[in-house]
């Protein structure tokens, strides 16, 4: 619970005003869970999904439903009235998008069937602003159900209780934020949204995943818990932080939605995608830390997906094939990581050591790793995924077998990359390293609370603690801070700059001062632990 409470903080805690656009809000506004034990075991097993953002407004190659917030008349009363007339995904292939999934290491597909603007993608009842009442007059929906399946993928449904086409046809300013309906409308919004999830959970057969997004979504839950037992519901029952990623593990079930670039909705400008080694570095990270990485893609108006996302879930595609067993069924190590190398692990005793920094890491070269946290037993073995360290490809006479010798410090490996991916031998994502019977130095890792600051004559005094001090000990403590971009431009920040290290005071706190200047930043608190760095939450502060 407390890397739950740890986590909370960041996203609804202490944010800076100023950098809360998009931050989602609504993620905890519930604590109604009757979800299974063994349907969030399968989640801590799943290593990813993928997310599929689609809607009526894909035409326009604009933002997702959001447009209708606070937009004119004139401009509201076309959407609704025109875009259904010329949307026609004739050229969606679900059968391609869940095979690419799979190939992806991807277990389970999510699809939008109803974004905030109430565009449904099913022959729903309940409305008429749906897929069956535009040119493609099909039931889109039920083609990604059919698909979905066949390719050996558990099925998720997005749902969104927020639903601005309702508020419209009922002459109430669209807004995220809707508290003020009277009794009749409330309950004619709850029963709206009944009718809705019964259609979905009944005309679909069984159903795995539910994403809901947005509220009210109490009569969702219930009625698909009622219908489906065995769903799974993340959103709305278990913690999902967007567009970003915890900064320390986190011991309960949880998994991150994140874009290929910065939109949901396919979005033709303005966009910027991640390249596909971020993208494999997230989902990494995400399994170190004891998540899953729901990664999102959105179709073009015709169905298609982009080059550039396809492209993408290719290279994630043969990173996956080669190294899948570091990313299933796996949990977190005693800690995540030690600088750039992070862990996995399957018990009894495997250790999958993930050297993101790989890109100027050559064929043929030899490279030593010492880690920290892991010891050898007398039956350690030492390999490296996807090769079988025997041959390398034109070096005959080049030895590149694995090597490993304990130290005082850890454990020495010594490992040779000898597989040629490329056709220019310039492989640039990470290298797996299996280790195989061994354990770790230290049965329990520093908690490390980043809490508030305050400022003192002028400068920023950063403060933290370590939860578990008293048994633990940590000799020393500093600070990372950086310039804060904004949450969906995390991965093109600064380098992080850091304070000297600390001393910690008997009762596990410590306190870092910096002088900086106005504007953003984030800053997280860090502790020594027998040679191994532990990092804790990020938290973000405000200069006027």
């Amino acid at each position: 619970m407390i890397y739950r409470i740890l986590i909370l903080c960041l996203f609804f805690g202490t944010t800076a005003s100023a950098q809360k656009n998009d931050v989602v809000e609504d993620e905890t506004s519930s604590t109604y869970n009757l979800n299974k034990p063994e349907r969030e075991e399968w989640l801590r097993n799943t290593g990813a999904g993928l997310f599929i953002h689609f809607n009526v407004d894909a035409q326009l190659g604009i933002v997702i439903s959001h447009s209708l917030v606070g937009a004119s008349d004139d401009y509201t009363e076309r959407y609704f009235r025109d875009l259904p007339k010329t949307f026609n995904p004739s050229s969606f292939n679900p059968k391609e998008i869940a095979e690419l999934a799979k190939l992806a290491g991807m277990k389970y597909i999510v699809f939008t069937t109803k974004h905030h603007a109430g565009f449904c993608f099913w022959d729903t009842k309940t409305t008429d602003f749906k897929i069956t009442n535009t040119p493609y007059k099909k039931d889109l929906l039920k083609e990604f159900v059919n698909a979905t399946r066949e390719a050996g993928l558990d099925v998720g449904f997005y749902f969104s209780p927020e639903d601005f086409n309702f508020l419209y046809k009922h002459k109430i300013p669209i807004s995220r934020n809707i508290t003020n309906l009277d009794a009749k409308t409330t309950k004619e919004y709850a029963e709206y949204n009944r009718k809705q999830t019964e259609e979905l959970m009944q005309n679909y057969g069984k159903i795995d995943v539910l994403f809901i997004d947005g509220d009210p979504k109490e009569t969702v839950k219930e009625t698909a818990w009622k219908m489906q037992p065995n769903i799974l519901i993340t959103r709305g029952a278990i913690l999902t932080p967007e567009q970003t990623l915890p900064g320390a593990k986190i011991t309960q079930p949880w998994l991150s939605p994140v874009t290929i670039g910065t939109a949901w909705q396919y979005q033709p400008t303005n966009e910027r995608y991640k390249s596909g080694s971020q993208l494999i570095e997230l989902l990494i990270e995400a399994r170190s830390k004891g998540g899953s990485l729901l990664l999102n893609v959105g179709p073009k108006p015709n169905g298609l997906l982009a080059e550039e996302q396809e492209d993408r879930l290719r290279e994630m595609a043969g990173w996956y094939y080669i190294n899948h067993e570091a990313m299933d069924d796996v949990r977190s190590w005693v800690v995540s990581k030690e600088e750039n190398i992070y862990f996995t692990k399957k018990d009894p005793g495997v250790l999958f050591a993930i050297v993101m920094d790989s890109k100027d890491w050559k064929e043929g070269e030899r490279r030593t790793f010492l880690l920290h946290s892991v010891k050898s037993s007398a039956n350690t073995n030492v390999s490296v995924l996807g090769q079988n360290s025997k041959i390398i490809e034109y070096k005959p006479n080049l030895d590149v077998s694995c090597k490993f010798k304990q130290t005082e410090n850890g454990l020495e490996v010594s490992v040779v990359k000898a597989q040629r991916i490329y056709d220019d031998h310039r492989w640039p994502n990470p290298v797996v390293i299996k280790l195989e019977n061994v354990s770790p130095v230290f049965e329990e890792a520093a908690m490390v609370q980043t809490n508030n600051f305050r400022l003192v004559s002028g400068a920023v005094e950063m403060n933290a603690k370590i939860l578990n001090y008293k048994d633990i000990k940590p000799k020393r403590a500093r600070f990372y801070y950086r310039p804060y971009r904004g949450q969906v431009e995390t991965l093109y920040a600064e380098p992080w700059k850091m304070t000297p290290w600390l001393p910690i005071k008997p009762d596990g706190t410590f306190i870092g001062t910096v002088k900086l200047t106005k504007g953003a930043y984030e800053y997280k608190a860090v502790a020594e632990q027998q040679n191994v760095v532990i990092e804790g939450e990020n938290k973000v502060l405000s200069l006027p």
